[in-house]
Parts: C-alpha cells; structure tokens; sequence
C-alpha cells in the first residue's frame, strides 16, 4: 500500500491529497500541497507525527495564511492545519486566558472585552491565529505578544511529546522569537489588566479605525511585507525613498495606501509577489545600504530553471 492510501485509511477525512493552497494564503496564490491533513484533536495530531516520522515525509504547519505566501509549484510533504478544536477562548481566572493555537487574534481581543480584561485591544489589528502570532511575535501601536504571553503549549515534533514552555524561557525579538521549528503550537495562556469594558471597547475601535485610514483592506493582500527597521526607519518609509513605491510585476502591485503592502490584483500568480518583492529589496539596497528583511513566509518548491 502507498504512503497515501495508508494516511487515507488511517485518518480518514483528515486527510487529503493535492489541496490548493490558495484557498490557505489570504494573497488567494501557491500551488498544492501534496498532502494536507488537519487533526480533529490532539492526540491525533500525535497519531500522524508518530506516523510521518517514521515515514521521514517533511512537515508544514499552516495558521491563517494572512502571512505566507505559497509558490506556485505548491509544497511538498504535508500541510498541517489545525482543526476547530484548536480554536477556544477560555477564562483561566480574572486576568488571564488560556487560547487554543488556531484562534484568530481578533477573536481573542473580543474575548478579552467580553471578560473586561484591557492590554489584549491590539490584537484585534492583527490578521492571523494565536500560534503565528506567538513565533513571530506579532504585534502593533507599541504592543506585542512577548508583552502579555504567559506560557504555550507545544507539541515537540521530534519526540511527539506536549511541552510546556514559560515565557522567560523564550527568546522574542521584533517580529520573531527562538521558538524551534520542530514545535507546533496548540495553545497559549496570556494576561491582561482588569479594566473597564467601556473604555477597553473604545481603545478596540479606535485601533481598529487607525489601521483602516493607514492599512489597505478588502484587497488580496498578506500584510506588512518587510520588517521595520526601526521607529525612525520604517520599511514604506525606505521603500518610498527609494522610488519603489510604484513598482509592479505582472499583477502584483504596491498599495498606494501603504508602499510596505504588496497586492494581487485578481491575475498574479506567486512568483509575481516574488519577483516584486526582489525588486523592491534591491533597489531599497542601493539606494540606502540596507537589507530590508522579509515579514511574511514564503513556503515551497523553488522553480526549476
């Protein structure tokens, strides 16, 4: 029997093969994955790393895909996305809030108004899940995850076993941490400040109204391209010094609301967004010396030339 057919009799409609994975990217661009499995739980995410392993067939977790974009000549090995057990808010006592890896981050910041715990508004700027969140620290107006996580539970691919990890245990830097690659993320616990759900729904909408008149939205788009640099240098601020802010490569183009925000009109395809992005990191370099450094996660197999 065939690696495939076996996943297939083993883990039934978790299973599937040649899944198009621009229904995964919020760019709506990439290629299929050979295999994709999404875990109803657990202990059957334990089942199939157990089993894969032994098999050595490479691994891929996916969260929202509001950062990643996928090649056109797809992913080899399997996508893993979590399933809807994944995904719950739960009050652990006043001011803290266990979430499982595959909530939305917006859903997190309602939760936390809900329960009139304050500090967690800005996740509701941030697109994606809590587990993306966490590895790459994700964050926004002078906040981040590093600031209100607590602890996280993993699964460690390598020993297929659930570890804990504190938060003074993990490493975070702007936009990313140490967190191995080996882990998949399940849940995390964080903390918040009990404050006034008035006021806390107020600092919520009044985020959220400052991202729309800088942020483009309704558009096939996958955030932030490059990481800032700094406060005083920004990634559009270099970009649109260096005249780049009009770039485009076939149907992939620079937001004219914001130069750091790389779109799909309708007819790119992934090397497009590519393609644009090594245009746009070029140009910046010569005409400033610096190295912009990528926000988003490009996945998969490499055109051959």
């Amino acid at each position: 029997m065939n690696l495939a057919n076996d996943l297939t009799k083993k883990f039934g409609d978790s299973f599937s093969q040649a899944v198009k994975l621009s229904s995964y990217s919020w760019f709506n661009l990439g290629g299929n994955a050979e295999y994709f499995f999404k875990p109803k739980n657990e202990s059957q995410l334990l089942e199939f790393l157990n089993y894969v392993k032994e098999k050595d067939l490479a691994t891929t977790v996916l969260g929202a895909g509001s950062n990643t974009l996928f090649r056109d000549q797809g992913v080899r090995g399997a996508i893993i996305k979590l399933g809807k057990s994944f995904s719950y808010t739960r009050l652990i006592n006043e001011n803290e809030i266990e979430v499982g890896a595959a909530t939305l981050d917006k859903k997190v910041a309602d939760f936390a108004k809900e329960n009139s715990l304050s500090n967690l508004e800005f996740l509701s700027c941030i697109p994606g899940s809590i587990g993306g969140a966490v590895i790459m620290n994700s964050g926004c107006y002078d906040n981040d995850i590093s600031k209100i996580l607590i602890s996280i539970r993993a699964i460690d691919i390598k020993n297929c076993k659930e570890v804990e990890i504190q938060k003074k245990d993990i490493k975070f830097e702007y936009r990313n941490s140490n967190l191995s690659k080996d882990l998949i993320i399940v849940s995390a616990k964080l903390k918040g400040i009990k404050g006034n759900r008035e006021l806390i729904e107020k600092t919520q909408i009044d985020l959220i109204e400052k991202k729309k008149l800088s942020q483009p939205s309704q558009v096939k788009t996958c955030g932030s391209t490059f990481k800032n640099i700094s406060k005083e240098k920004k990634a559009w601020m270099l970009i649109k010094e260096a005249g780049c802010d009009k770039f485009e490569e076939g149907d992939a183009v620079i937001s004219e609301k914001h130069c750091n925000f790389f779109i799909n009109k309708g007819r790119a395809n992934s090397s497009d967004i590519e393609k644009l992005i090594q245009k746009v990191r070029i140009k910046v370099y010569e005409k400033t010396k610096i190295n912009l450094e990528l926000e988003i996660n490009i996945v998969g197999e490499k055109k051959k030339i």
